[in-house]
């Protein structure tokens, strides 16, 4: 099995920043493809970001630009960096990674507000 552990949620104001970390273990296949969705009240899950072992990325196009995701292939780790939040962006946010199946952490809230 594999276990994806998030942290770094949390209330921010709108135009802040927050960075959300992922740690992989267990079974976890060092070349998975990880990233982050997300899943805002009465809305579908819906994909932030990914990046594969060699660092590229793929973003949701109405992201790109306030959310910057990385990883750190030693400590089987993903991160997101956000920027600017909005309400907009309150949702709780799921880690993710893909080798032969999806693989998700339990998630982390995220709440934007003044």
């Amino acid at each position: 099995q594999v276990q994806l552990v998030e942290s770094g949620g949390g209330l921010v104001q709108p135009g802040g920043s927050l960075r959300l970390s992922c740690t992989a273990s267990g079974n976890f296949e060092r070349t998975s493809t990880m990233g982050w969705y997300r899943q805002a009240p009465r809305k579908q899950r819906e994909r932030v970001a990914l990046i594969t072992v060699d660092g590229s990325t793929m973003y949701n196009d109405s992201l790109k630009g306030r959310f910057t995701i990385s990883r750190d292939n030693a400590k089987s780790t993903v991160y997101l960096e956000m920027n600017s939040l909005e309400s907009e962006d309150t949702a709780v946010y799921y880690c993710y990674s893909f080798w032969g199946k999806d693989y998700w952490g339990q998630g982390t809230q995220v709440t934007v507000s003044s």
